[in-house]
């Protein structure tokens, strides 16, 4: 494979299997886009794989995980109708300086994206994941949610929470999307020169 994306989605079915997907995208330098549930499904993998939690996961899938690494909004806790609770619409990020999704934005400090989803990278865990190298490349302007995240290592491996296949086109595609193809066909230049 030349790229891979992880796509937004709900539920459990092939969530194993996605973050095994991850994890080589991960390990074998695969340029990778986590979107939504990619993001999501990305914390878990670096988390059990990288940080050595083993048993981390998401709540959306295991709401008794002893490691909710990804958990619903705490303000949305003890919701139990679920209908109009979705973080959904714009939200901007601030985007730090000198990251590769800063590149991939034109140098920006913050952008602003379209939101579907309710649960988030647990600020619980930030600190453990960023020690063993994840990088928060977008925040919430209150710095409290995950907007963006990548790994400085990897040619490229990004996931964001946002969804840019709602803003993009055929003739303005979205950065993230850009970035991707960009960096997919660089991994095929590789792969052809080692054949």
């Amino acid at each position: 494979m030349h790229g891979v994306i992880v796509p937004g989605g709900f539920g459990t079915r092939g969530i194993e299997g996605k973050i095994r997907a991850i994890q080589q995208c991960r390990k074998e330098g695969i340029p990778f886009l986590g979107i939504c549930y990619g993001l999501q499904l990305a914390v878990v993998e670096f988390a059990r794989n990288v940080c050595g939690i083993a048993d981390a996961h998401t709540t959306e899938v295991d709401p008794c995980t002893p490691n909710p690494v990804i958990c619903i909004l705490p303000e949305q806790r003890n919701v139990t109708r679920k209908g109009g609770t979705m973080r959904l619409g714009v939200y901007p990020a601030l985007i730090e300086p000198g990251s590769l999704v800063s590149r991939i934005y034109g140098e920006a400090t913050q952008v602003v994206e379209r939101h579907r989803h309710r649960f988030e990278v647990n600020p619980d865990y930030h600190d453990i994941l960023i020690e063993n190298g994840l990088v928060f490349s977008g925040m919430s302007p209150d710095r409290r949610l995950a907007e963006f995240i990548e790994l400085p290592s990897h040619p490229y491996f990004v996931g964001t929470q946002a969804h840019p296949e709602l803003k993009s086109t055929l003739v303005k595609p979205a950065p993230l999307f850009f970035g991707l193809v960009a960096a997919a066909l660089l991994h095929a230049q590789r792969m052809d020169t080692k054949a």
